[in-house]
């Protein structure tokens, strides 16, 4: 009787899950042509294990959902894209934390006589592609100076009846819940890319009070007003990682962020910025939701959407030895 691919597929989702808390070898395994992924996957292996041994914790378990989001179904080939909702659990000194993602996969799969093997793993890594916003590339290396030239002016129409203060409160807990409620699906209110993390964490920013700087301009001010006659109407900063960066470090009204040194020096509602090349152009945007028991933040985020991750990001295949982070903690009035 000749294999059905499903049972390839389902020894390949049992691994991934395996893979999270145990680096160990199993008789039974998904059979993999691919050399490229089985020594990207051998190396962050090896990570993940001296990640949580440097971190205190122990692995317990990890609970993995697979879900078909898309096939193709050729003469002996397969095309699948596969989500993974990953949920693991483990322990911190007694303290059971989890943490939980969502990632995306393309697997092709060939028929070899009786059975299916799997040819291709692609792990696509959103987060890298935090300057691109719907297939557009956004250069936005001059950011700053042009935030520099931008007055302040409320957008009134999406701020609804708020008024303009002299100084308007930063509220943390508010943007926090806001990020817990919307950190696996978009807000349908607000427009969703497929890069998204920037735009989540704004809008995590926006629940918080922090008023909008409407300048009419997108290389200027933050702001948002969706679709207008067809034409998307938000600031750079609003939805690019590198923008996002540069205005929070670099604005002196208004939205604006103080630098620290370390992560534990971060409230919740503050922002970390990744630059996974090390080359000071940012690709990704999350939100401090949580922390651990050393008072390492937790974080929230969109793109490969993310609650309670560690700040880090070393389980993600968009780490690099070379990564740098930005720690930025949103003034308490602005």
């Amino acid at each position: 009787m000749r294999q059905d691919w499903k049972n390839t597929l389902y020894l390949y989702v049992d691994q991934h899950n395996r893979s999270e808390v145990d680096d160990r070898n199993y008789a039974v395994q998904a059979p993999i042509e691919d050399m490229d992924y089985v020594m990207k996957a051998s190396e962050r292996a090896r990570r993940l294990k001296l990640w949580y041994r440097e971190r205190g914790t122990t692995p317990l378990k990890s609970e993995t959902k697979a879900k078909i989001v898309r096939k193709h179904e050729g003469d002996g080939e397969v095309a699948v894209d596969l989500e993974f909702h990953v949920q693991r659990e483990y322990d911190q000194q007694g303290v059971t934390l989890f943490d939980e993602r969502i990632d995306i996969e393309r697997l092709i799969l060939n028929r070899d006589g009786d059975r299916w093997i799997i040819t291709r793993v692609e792990t696509p890594a959103y987060e890298r592609h935090g300057n691109q916003v719907e297939g557009e590339l956004v250069e936005t290396r001059s950011y700053a100076e042009k935030q520099s030239r931008s007055l302040p002016l409320l957008n009134r129409d999406v701020l609804g009846n708020m008024r303009p203060q002299k100084s308007v409160p930063y509220r943390r807990e508010k943007a926090v819940q806001y990020a817990e409620q919307w950190w696996n699906e978009p807000n349908p209110r607000f427009l969703s890319f497929e890069v998204d993390c920037t735009n989540y964490v704004s809008q995590c920013l926006f629940a918080g009070g922090v008023p909008m700087n409407y300048t009419g301009r997108r290389e200027a001010g933050w702001w948002y007003k969706g679709m207008v006659n067809g034409q998307e109407g938000w600031s750079y900063s609003w939805a690019v990682a590198n923008s996002l960066e540069r205005l929070l470090a670099n604005s002196g009204t208004g939205l604006r962020a103080e630098l620290v040194e370390q992560p534990t020096e971060l409230q919740l509602g503050d922002i970390i910025a990744y630059d996974w090349d090390g080359n000071g152009h940012y690709q990704h945007t999350t939100i401090v939701t949580a922390f651990d028991v050393n008072g390492m933040p937790l974080i929230n985020a969109h793109t490969t959407n993310s609650r309670h991750r560690y700040w880090d990001y070393q389980d993600s295949y968009a780490w690099t030895e070379a990564t740098q982070y930005r720690f930025l903690h949103i003034v308490d009035a602005l």
